[in-house]
């Protein structure tokens, strides 16, 4: 189902590669550009199947695309997409897969030339592997996809993404940057807090029993600290309140463990319990 004539991705790692594999999987676009940095990994991706072509030229590489994709880290999205706009076509969409959205569909909004449509999008999947060698062509495979919808953004152009998105996708969410920066602060960005945070804390003495829980639970603590600490920055307003949220259930727990209610941790717990055992497993 042909969506687009030409695609450049900009930024071939895990998310980036992934995306290349599954819109050539699905037959979304005639074409499937892909931009790196380094010319081995243009190389590399477009030899994995990720794209039809591999560039390190961008300002070439989205000249004559239908849509750009940015799949950089979060601090270049903004600076690349105003270098790049100007290159662009007219009519044709910009979007994104960053991991916070507020600042960067704020400043696009207001500075990206007219002849260019920016959404933002988010597809909730990833891995703490990292670059092209990890790409997986299933990886989006029964994720969401959150796009972002302003006053202010193009409804033909979110017609579009969205188009693009809901055969890679279980469900495409549309919401503000704003919604999407909550939300996700907790559901994403706290976790590898505390993952990182519980990687830290133990004994080095105890890595050498570590159990099967511990491992699963700081598995995320092994994502790239560069790309970690742009989103946890990015979105600081969102992961501080999700901190505080956090820390109000942890001295809440602490104390009943310090006075030793039992019957009043049990219901903890099972409140607790109660919220994942209706997640279902994945």
């Amino acid at each position: 189902m042909l969506v687009f004539d030409r695609i450049t991705i900009v930024g071939l790692g895990l998310i980036g590669g992934s995306l290349g594999m599954a819109l050539r999987r699905k037959r979304l676009a005639r074409e499937v550009v892909g931009v790196s940095r380094r010319a081995v990994t243009a190389r590399r991706a477009k030899t994995r199947g990720a794209v039809d072509l591999g560039m390190m030229d961008s300002k070439r590489a989205v000249r004559e695309a239908d849509l750009v994709i940015l799949a950089t880290p979060v601090e270049a999205i903004v600076p690349t997409a105003l270098r790049l706009a100007k290159t662009m076509r007219p009519g044709s969409i910009l979007t994104d897969v960053g991991s916070s959205k507020g600042a960067i569909v704020r400043a696009l909004e207001r500075r990206l030339p007219h002849h260019v449509a920016f959404v933002g999008g988010h597809p909730l999947a990833g891995s703490e592997q990292q670059g092209i060698e990890a790409a997986d062509a299933s990886l989006f495979d029964g994720s969401v996809c959150i796009l972002t919808k302003t006053a202010r953004t193009d409804p033909r152009a979110l017609a579009r993404v969205r188009q693009l998105w809901a055969p890679l996708v279980e469900r495409v969410v549309l919401m503000s940057p704003a919604r999407h920066d909550r939300l996700l602060a907790q559901m994403s960005h706290l976790p590898h807090v505390i993952a990182f945070c519980l990687a830290s804390a133990v004994e080095r003495e105890g890595l050498a029993v570590a159990p099967r829980s511990f491992l699963d639970m700081t598995r995320i603590a092994k994502s790239s600290p560069q790309l970690w600490d742009d989103i946890f920055l990015s979105n600081r307003d969102g992961v501080l309140a999700s901190m505080a949220r956090f820390e109000h259930r942890w001295r809440a727990l602490r104390k009943l463990i310090t006075q030793g209610r039992g019957s009043s941790l049990r219901r903890a717990l099972a409140r607790a319990g109660a919220v994942r055992h209706a997640l279902g497993d994945p």
